[in-house]
């Protein structure tokens, strides 16, 4: 990567054959370094502030991330076949302009993940100097991760590739240690006590983590080479994330079985200085990176929804001071929010990563199978970037129309602090929205999709291929080569 531009140019423009470069390998430690930090660690805890055991969250977290992977790994796949970022490529089902709805939803749900992660990367940093100056750790914190993103995709690998072998000298010694040295009660290895509530509610966080990075998995895939396997971009994803989130939350549940009521931080910081004292301070500091760079990977994926927010109204030129004032606006946002955040950290954490889940269900689902079974990866790519819809509409009415059919199926079945549903309610507060919207949106977009014109839509990319190049269009995989 010796010819590329120390800063990134490209924000939501197609990437040129000539640019793309790499291998799918290098998706295993972005994704397992994007998931191996302390909020996922967090997020393994919220079952056992429920009174689950430690198995009943690990039973829970594997299952969760396993179901939550699935999608975000199926999404990166499209990534070098397409070389878009993942929202442009959505204006193909839900229009020119309808795509705003979903780019709005991903926006807030990054933003609320950097509030979290600033919070605790904050607090690591008192904690391990003892100076409480939290409003100046926000600001070096923002400013560290948005100079990151400022650089962009290629630097952004590139840190994630160094930090796991970080991570692995630290936290690696740390979990072994952790289940060789520390003395975990006999009850924690059983499920006694059991509820659904709790199970469900640690199942729904470890998914909902997971699937958090699908509206934007893609955007740190789509320079690599269009020959890539798709399987093997979906399984170095998908091994990336399921690791990285499965061992950084079975560590939540199992210092959170060790020392209850406690703050995530200060559970790791007792752990670790139950094996050698003094050690904690020193492996949250380790982390400490990891959670600066996952900041990064927000505030870069949503800097690109930004814009095409703006696009889809007023045409744009995607310039590199575009994205760097898109950055720069997403990292403000975050650290506004968490300067002025108050509240209990992993009750907050849990009810947003629930909510979060129901929102991003139907999109994924709408998306995916319209990739896989109704256009099979074929798109004109030069139409999605036309005023006014091209061949795809301004606002599409299937897409939306499936979206809001699986928000409203969920209704019933969710579980939250503030509502549960009626049918939630009869089961005993199980919570299976997830599946039921899932099902509602793929089924009412299919039905939706047969009115497609779909030989229209392949005509019109074909003339496009030959008329402005190998852009145009991309064949399951292929590009589409040039007429000359």
């Amino acid at each position: 990567m010796s010819d590329t531009p120390a800063i990134e140019s490209k924000s939501i423009d197609w990437v040129p054959l000539a640019e793309r470069r790499g291998r799918p390998t290098t998706l295993f430690p972005l994704w397992f370094m994007s998931n191996a930090n302390l909020t996922t660690l967090a997020t393994g805890m919220v079952g056992a502030a429920l009174g689950a055991s430690f198995m009943t969250s690990l039973v829970a977290i594997v299952l969760g991330a396993a179901v939550g992977t699935v999608f975000t790994a199926f999404h990166s796949a499209q990534g070098p076949q397409l070389g878009l970022p993942q929202m442009i490529q959505s204006r193909a089902q839900f229009g020119y302009r309808g795509v705003v709805v979903i780019c709005a939803v991903v926006v807030f749900s990054i933003v609320g993940f950097n509030i979290f992660n600033q919070i605790l990367a904050a607090d690591v940093i008192t904690l391990t100097t003892g100076v409480d100056l939290r409003n100046l750790w926000f600001v070096l914190i923002t400013a560290s991760a948005l100079t990151l993103a400022i650089y962009g995709y290629h630097w952004i690998h590139r840190f994630q590739t160094w930090l796991t072998w970080l991570f692995l000298a630290t936290f690696g010694v740390f979990t072994v240690g952790a289940l060789v040295i520390l003395d975990v009660p006999s009850g924690q290895f059983g499920f006694g006590g059991f509820t659904w509530a709790a199970f469900l509610v640690q199942f729904a966080a470890a998914a909902a983590y997971a699937l958090g990075w699908a509206p934007y998995v893609s955007d740190y895939s789509r320079y690599l080479p269009p020959q890539t396997s798709p399987r093997k971009a979906l399984w170095y994803t998908y091994a990336g994330v399921f690791i990285g989130a499965t061992w950084l939350m079975a560590l939540g549940a199992l210092v959170a079985a060790l020392f209850a009521d406690t703050s995530p931080l200060e559970a790791v910081k007792s752990a670790a200085d139950g094996m050698i004292a003094g050690s904690g301070a020193w492996l949250l500091i380790a982390a400490l990176p990891g959670l600066v760079t996952v900041i990064t990977v927000n505030i870069y994926a949503a800097s690109l929804e930004l814009i095409t927010m703006v696009d889809s109204f007023k045409a744009v030129r995607p310039t590199r001071r575009l994205r760097v004032t898109a950055c720069s606006i997403v990292a403000g946002a975050g650290l506004l929010g968490a300067v002025l955040s108050t509240g209990e950290f992993l009750s907050n954490f849990g009810s947003f990563l629930v909510v979060l889940l129901y929102l991003l269900v139907p999109w994924t689902s709408v998306n995916l199978v319209d990739y896989y079974f109704v256009r099979r990866g074929r798109y004109a790519i030069r139409e999605i970037f036309v005023p006014g819809g091209g061949v795809y509409g301004t606002w599409g009415w299937r897409g939306l129309g499936a979206y809001v059919i699986g928000i409203v199926a969920m209704i019933p079945f969710v579980v939250t602090v503030w509502y549960t549903g009626p049918v939630a309610a009869a089961l005993g507060d199980v919570d299976i929205a997830l599946f039921v919207g899932l099902f509602a949106s793929a089924v009412a977009y299919v039905l939706m999709a047969r009115s497609l014109d779909l030989g229209a839509e392949i005509a019109k990319a074909e003339a496009d291929s030959r008329d402005h190049g190998v852009e145009a269009v991309s064949f399951s995989g292929r590009v589409a080569p040039v007429e000359t």
